[in-house]
């Protein structure tokens, strides 16, 4: 996923995408423990997406910070 892309929606998308990711780590994280991951390269993935979404979602609540 991209910055554009995450900049293109809204907060309320933004976050619910930010709580399937999360859970999504959270599968992957048992998934490795048992041995059954097989893209190891998504926890990855999914880890910098949900970084992304936190970084641009605290970009946004410093901007309306700043303008009022």
């Amino acid at each position: 996923m991209k910055a554009e892309d995450i900049r293109a929606k809204s907060a309320d998308e933004l976050k619910d995408q930010l709580l399937s990711l999360k859970k999504e780590q959270f599968n992957l994280r048992f998934q490795k423990a048992s041995g059954q991951l097989e893209n190891t390269a998504r926890v990855r993935e999914v880890r910098r997406d949900i970084a992304r979404i936190k970084t641009i979602l605290t970009d946004r609540r410093g901007a309306a910070a700043a303008a009022s």
